[in-house]
């Protein structure tokens, strides 16, 4: 960034009406990044004027959400209702220059009104009292102040992703800037907080687009820098309709509980919209280095489970053992219904790097991990309960004996020992080791089979065939 540029400053404002849903979170994580990238600021400000609907635990499970992702914002969260009376101060500012004016419109006047407009297909502008007295209205009457919108001409603005956008002023309402009751409008409020955080890049969702037209206004209004403006497209499901909660439109708490690692909802979120070059796998460090608005694209993206998945799979796969063990201990010990010992964990540190080459969520390696707890007697799949038929009981017993007779409990002895088993009592190697997996996993997902004995070590290996037996 060049010394005489002036700072970069982007900010995420969320509605605390509900959870921080995955489009939500991909726009913090753009905000994030651009402002990283820049050395800048990245600011958080929960936008909770609408006080029906917005709530405490909301408002924590944006924050929750957002620590998860590993998205940190500088300074504390600002709360917009709280900035009340500053915007209040700025319509009363408009309506003293002129560039304001008092509404005294009843609701029915005005729906009136609408409905001519909509009946002559023109634009409603709200304008009743625009060029009207004040003193006309009789004493003491409510009214509203509606900022007073550029009659001729066009505004432009050169979206940093949508390329310039023109709307001919004559398209635009004359939008109430603070209320009869004397509260301040969204429209109002966004702007004089972007104006008040020294907001200079607004990167949002192109559901926006239209209001940014009517918010240029009040920044020319006030004689305010105009930020930049950046409309990414929204998200898609994979059948190319607006995404929904069956698509994947959920909480990003959910995405959490299903198993995902936050450097890979990361890595998706960004893909998800923006490219550099072919790079799929794309670290922290490499996004902020490489982040720009140029490359984000201008079509909708498409949300696909199987893309996650697989992603996640492979940061799965890069975590080394004692962070496998951190990221599962919570619901691992869950699962088995006690804390982990010493002895579970050497074994779980031994067996996770395996067992996560064939994991695509946490749940997957919790379920296989559980096989090197201890929880005997192991309950069975179906399939494996048909492993273990009573025939091959006598068998698995006889082979335990020869086991518990070994001396060096390594893979390399281990295998020799069963395959000797087998070739002595005229059997195929897999018509052994198939009811030793069944006996030893009861039948959850597991690795190479020797190794598994040896990580289990030989006390448990035998403890697992022998109950068994005794079933």
């Amino acid at each position: 960034m060049q010394a005489d540029m002036p700072k970069v400053v982007t900010r995420f404002a969320p509605s605390p009406t509900g959870f921080l849903h995955i489009g939500g979170a991909r726009t913090a994580l753009y905000n994030w990044l651009f402002a990283r990238h820049h050395g800048g600021d990245f600011l958080l400000r929960i936008e909770d004027t609408d006080r029906k609907r917005s709530t405490e635990p909301a408002i924590e499970a944006i924050l929750k959400g957002m620590t998860w992702l590993g998205l940190d914002w500088d300074g504390d969260a600002v709360s917009q209702f709280a900035r009340a009376g500053r915007h209040k101060e700025v319509a009363e500012a408009m309506l003293a220059e002129g560039k304001a004016y008092r509404c005294f419109a009843s609701p029915e006047e005005l729906n009136a009104a609408r409905e001519t407009a909509r009946e002559n297909g023109e634009n409603f502008r709200g304008d009743l009292w625009r060029d009207r007295d004040p003193a006309e209205a009789p004493e003491g009457a409510a009214y509203s102040i509606r900022i007073r919108m550029p009659r001729e001409g066009e505004t432009t603005i050169e979206d940093r992703v949508q390329g310039p956008v023109t709307v001919r002023n004559s398209e635009l309402d004359d939008m109430i800037l603070l209320r009869s009751d004397g509260t301040p409008t969204y429209m109002l409020a966004v702007v004089v907080d972007d104006h008040d955080m020294g907001v200079t890049h607004i990167i949002r969702g192109d559901d926006h687009l239209n209001n940014a037209f009517r918010q240029y206004q009040v920044y020319a209004a006030m004689g305010w820098h105009i930020p930049e403006f950046a409309h990414i497209p929204l998200i898609h499901g994979p059948d190319g309709k607006k995404l929904s909660k069956r698509h994947g439109a959920l909480g990003v708490e959910a995405y959490e509980e299903m198993g995902f690692l936050p450097e890979a909802m990361r890595n998706y979120l960004l893909r998800l919209g923006w490219s550099h070059g072919d790079a799929e796998i794309i670290s922290t460090d490499e996004a902020i280095a490489w982040f720009n608005l140029e490359h984000v694209g201008r079509s909708p993206a498409r949300f696909d489970f199987d893309k996650l998945d697989n992603l996640n799979g492979h940061y799965l796969r890069a975590l080394d053992a004692k962070s496998l063990l951190s990221s599962v201990r919570s619901a691992l010990e869950k699962h088995i219904g006690h804390s982990l010992d010493p002895s579970e964990e050497e074994r779980l540190l031994a067996a996770l790097p395996s067992l996560a080459e064939r994991a695509k969520r946490l749940p997957d390696l919790t379920e296989s991990a559980s096989l090197f707890c201890n929880t005997r007697p192991l309950s069975l799949t179906d399939d494996a309960a048909r492993q273990l038929a009573a025939e091959i009981l006598p068998v698995l017993g006889r082979l335990a004996d020869n086991l518990e007779a070994v001396t060096e409990w390594e893979t390399g002895v281990i295998k020799a020992a069963i395959m000797s088993f087998a070739e002595a009592e005229g059997l195929k190697l897999g018509k052994v080791m198939q009811p030793v997996r069944a006996a030893v996993t009861g039948g959850r997902p597991s690795g190479d089979l020797v190794e598994t004995l040896a990580i289990l070590g030989q006390a448990e290996t035998i403890g697992r065939l022998r109950d068994r037996i005794a079933a």
